[in-house]
């Protein structure tokens, strides 16, 4: 069997690099940026005002000026004004420029107004450039702001639009197509028997997808029958970039997936890794370059799977940098005897020193999906150790961050 850092080097060994896309920024959310996006002027552009208030000359109120005539109003997005007198004041609203000739905003709160005379309120005191956000402070024209390799985030959006682009390039979609197998799985809202269980893997495959981005993916549900499965998997083979296959992949009679993914011309680059859970996990590539995962069947195995290799080989076949690691202090002392790495699912929280600490969520066997809601990813405690002491530091993969 391969070591999990095995199976993850012969997974990138084998993930083509999938070509870019020009896409909507609208739609880029979650999608690999394959451009470096560069600041479309000075961010703010101009001096921005901060608050409500007036602008007046900073001079003149450490002089013992407290009383302005308002010379005018200045709304945000109006042309910038010049305060042509020491004594005279602007009206001005946040998000507007910073009238020329005034350095300094007194907000709205600590102002009265009667007629065309704006007041300081008694001993209030400030500074020069006071509640002004000063021109090219976040970043100057030209600035790189997003460099190729970031996965698009709703933040990273605004910046996209900020700098003025109505598209960009991102890694393409991947068609992936997620396969269910087994004779006992009954969709939801159909009748189910007592012998059978309900489908769950399969949407919870293409949900994590989703959530990473992954929208081009379609689910399908195959019983456990050689010639069908052949027929349906040559089917979406030629459909399809990946193939994320659910059960069938163990030692069993009736787990023929490996055999009819042999018959239908996909090599082999592994089979099973020292884990748990998710040892019987399959890996291969197509004739046509696609790439096939078959997961465990038990749903704690297929999810840990789809998170620890699935996800990270498509983000960064679709472009992504290197993910950084994160590690956590255990919370309590954990033993784990068989010789094999253990994924442990964990719910994390803060420390006084800013270090985060995990809690161990174990599972009722690899069935136990639900035990997975409400915990935060889980930690990977290596197989030449048995035994990690409460404090140890270990490794977390949460679910959202692959």
């Amino acid at each position: 069997m391969l070591t999990t850092a095995e199976a993850t080097q012969a997974i990138a060994e084998s993930m083509p690099s999938y070509e870019s896309e020009r896409v909507d920024y609208t739609s880029a959310t979650g999608k690999i940026l394959r451009q470096s996006v560069n600041a479309e002027r000075d961010q703010p552009p101009f001096d921005r005002v901060m608050m409500d208030g007036i602008a007046v000359r900073f001079a003149s109120l450490i002089s013992g000026t407290h009383q302005f005539v308002i010379q005018g109003t200045q709304h945000a997005g109006d042309p910038v004004q010049t305060l042509t007198e020491d004594t005279n004041c602007i009206e001005i609203m946040t998000g507007g420029v910073l009238p020329q000739g005034s350095d300094c905003v007194i907000p709205v709160e600590r102002i009265s107004v009667e007629g065309n005379i704006a007041t300081v309120e008694e001993g209030y005191q400030t500074e020069r450039r006071r509640f002004v956000h000063a021109q090219g402070s976040d970043h100057r024209k030209g600035q790189e702001v997003l460099q190729t390799g970031t996965r698009i985030s709703p933040m990273d959006i605004a910046i996209i639009a900020s700098c003025g682009l109505e598209s960009v390039l991102v890694g393409r979609q991947p068609v992936v197509r997620v396969i269910s197998t087994g004779n006992e799985l009954i969709a939801p809202g159909q009748p189910v028997a007592e012998h059978q269980i309900r489908m769950s893997n399969g949407p919870a495959l293409v949900s994590m997808l989703s959530q990473q981005g992954f929208t081009n993916t379609a689910h399908d549900h195959l019983v456990d029958e050689p010639a069908l499965l052949k027929k349906h998997i040559a089917n979406h083979l030629q459909e399809a970039d990946v193939l994320i296959l659910s059960g069938g992949v163990s030692m069993g009679k009736a787990d023929f997936v490996p055999q009819v993914l042999a018959d239908l011309g996909v090599k082999v680059v592994f089979h099973k890794i020292s884990q748990r859970p998710g040892k019987p996990m399959w890996f291969g590539n197509g004739p046509d370059k696609q790439v096939v995962f078959a997961l465990p069947g038990n749903p704690v195995s297929a999810l840990v799977c789809c998170r620890q290799y699935v996800l990270p080989a498509l983000l960064q076949a679709t472009g992504r940098n290197d993910a950084p690691q994160e590690f956590v202090v255990l919370s309590e002392a954990i033993t784990f005897n068989p010789p094999l790495t253990c994924f442990l699912p964990v719910r994390v929280s803060s420390l006084a020193d800013g270090k985060i600490s995990a809690t161990a969520v174990p599972t009722n066997t690899s069935g136990d999906f639900a035990a997975l809601s409400g915990t935060d990813g889980y930690v990977e405690l290596p197989k030449e150790q048995n035994d990690f002491a409460a404090g140890s530091i270990v490794r977390l993969h949460r679910w959202s961050s692959p």
